[in-house]
């Protein structure tokens, strides 16, 4: 049974993405305070680069030798294309939304730390709402790299670019979670 219907994915996904904006509207509060901003420095680049190699690499091996991997992958091209463009969208809204929003809500109350924390707790458990799985919950790990690329460059969009790799990744690796 399915806990949220086509159209209710829809109005979520508008929310998230369109209500960050909305908040700094009704507050009068400048977008790029909270990180709603599509820019990077060549800092910021390094640092993304740097922070997906570290990451995807390992989390590449222990895919490869999960149980009841088939490796490689046969997708079609139109799965593939469906499952990439939701990737893509999910991370644009969810960054927008969760790094943006959230993530400056509570960073204004507590310290960098806590708040990546908070955040990322609250993303991973998010994402139970697709499929109650304990996997899901592993969303946390990547969570806090987004969180801090959020919290070094102070833009949404380096946290974007990475949870869009780790989609594209995870279509490869995990396309049934």
């Amino acid at each position: 049974m399915e806990v949220i219907t086509l159209a209710g994915y829809f109005i979520l996904a508008a929310f998230m993405l369109y209500g960050p904006y909305g908040w700094c509207w009704f507050r009068k509060e400048n977008k790029r305070d909270y990180g709603l901003h599509w820019e990077m420095g060549r800092q910021d680049i390094l640092v993304l680069v740097l922070l997906t190699v570290v990451t995807l690499l390992p989390l590449t091996f222990i895919a490869v030798n999960w149980p009841g991997q088939d490796l490689p992958r046969h997708i079609g091209s139109v799965t593939f294309f469906r499952l990439a463009t939701a990737g893509l969208i999910a991370a644009i809204v969810e960054e927008t939304f969760f790094r943006g929003l959230l993530h400056t809500i509570i960073r204004k109350h507590s310290g960098p730390f806590i708040t990546i924390f908070a955040v990322s707790l609250l993303f991973a458990l998010c994402h139970l709402f697709l499929a109650m799985h304990w996997l899901r919950m592993a969303t946390f790990f990547p969570a806090l790299a987004m969180g801090f690329l959020r919290e070094k460059s102070g833009s949404v969009f380096p946290g974007i670019i990475y949870h869009g790799i780790g989609n594209l990744w995870a279509i490869w690796f995990f396309p049934g979670f």
